[in-house]
């Protein structure tokens, strides 16, 4: 009898620590990212849609008072976005054409961004029924997530070492399969920024000395780009091509029970940087980052903007659509 309780204890001992042990690993995180004033991670970023996988290289630069500076760059063709939050608001950057897009936006406030730390803390602090396991070397914090733009994606595994540093993140669909993957090959938590670093001019001058001089820009649409996917009884009514000041736009209208017009347009490089207000919000959309309002979407990818609009279709359905515009003609 008395082996039995001696047994028993022990088994509560261990069972209890290794409980603890896994909130104490947990809270060196939060308290790690809470407690810095800045930080600095290079990182891998995996995004799958069906079949297309796209690959980004991420740079993340965080400062107390709401600075943040993100870097993606896609692995396929080394074209570059940079999201920049400073006191004058938020910004999409695109170096290729000289040109950004200013929001009117609390991003990345309130929702979940896997590539940002304090981020990644407001989401475990937020779930109270999240789970922490141990596999192997590391310690996994499974919680829900709030990704307004992608209601798909429903939770995520946050990966820590036993130091209670991020080693990777993955964001899981509705049917559990993981849609980002972010793999993280670096983090300093006491990163040297000078006091440009999250200008806009600034990190623009910077950015034109790495963009390459064939960065593909053309005048002309040799191919009409279709979606793949149309809502159910919506059918093309009409399509027209007409020439632009600096190159040519083709302009479809859909028509039925859920109608949408596209217009695809060649885009050009601007001869002094320009920032073009908007309305939306930031949004990931595969290859590149773009702009969502309440019913439309905009986005420019190999050359090519284009423009999604409609007043039936929801924000989920109009991301369906244009997530099936691929860069390769189809047929219609």
């Amino acid at each position: 009898m008395k082996k039995i309780i001696i047994y028993v204890f022990i088994l509560f001992l261990l069972t209890g620590c290794s409980k603890n042990n896994k909130e104490v690993i947990m809270n060196k995180f939060i308290n790690k990212v809470n407690n810095s004033d800045s930080y600095y991670m290079k990182a891998d970023l995996e995004l799958r849609n069906n079949d297309e996988v796209y690959n980004y290289f991420v740079e993340v630069s965080y400062e107390k008072k709401a600075k943040y500076k993100v870097s993606l760059t896609n692995k396929s063709n080394n074209s570059t976005q940079i999201i920049v939050k400073n006191n004058d608001g938020v910004y999409i950057l695109t170096p290729s054409l000289n040109r950004s897009f200013k929001f009117q936006s609390d991003w990345p406030y309130n929702n979940s961004q896997i590539y940002l730390l304090n981020a990644l803390v407001n989401d475990i602090k937020n779930d109270k029924d999240l789970s922490i396991k141990k596999a192997d070397n590391e310690y996994v914090i499974k919680t829900i997530v709030n990704y307004p733009n992608n209601k798909e994606l429903v939770s995520q595994k946050i990966f820590l070492n036993e130091k209670g540093n991020l080693s990777k993140v993955k964001v899981y669909d509705t049917n559990n399969i993981p849609s980002l993957i972010l793999t993280v090959n670096k983090i300093d938590f006491s990163p040297s920024f000078n006091k440009k670093y999250f200008d806009l001019n600034y990190i623009m001058e910077k950015s034109a000395m790495d963009v390459k001089e064939d960065t593909k820009i053309t005048s002309n649409l040799e191919d009409t780009i279709y979606p793949l996917l149309l809502p159910t009884g919506t059918t093309l009514a009409s399509e027209e091509k007409i020439k632009t000041t600096n190159g040519e736009r083709i302009l479809m209208t859909f028509e039925g029970e859920k109608p949408f017009l596209l217009v695809e347009e060649t885009v050009s490089k601007e001869s002094d940087f320009t920032v073009i207000p908007t309305n939306g919000v930031p949004f990931q959309l595969m290859d590149v980052l773009g702009i969502k309002t309440d019913n439309s979407l905009s986005w420019i990818s190999n050359g090519i903007e284009y423009y999604l609009v409609s007043d039936v279709l929801n924000s989920s359905e109009l991301i369906d659509i244009a997530q099936s515009i691929y860069v390769l003609p189809t047929s219609k």
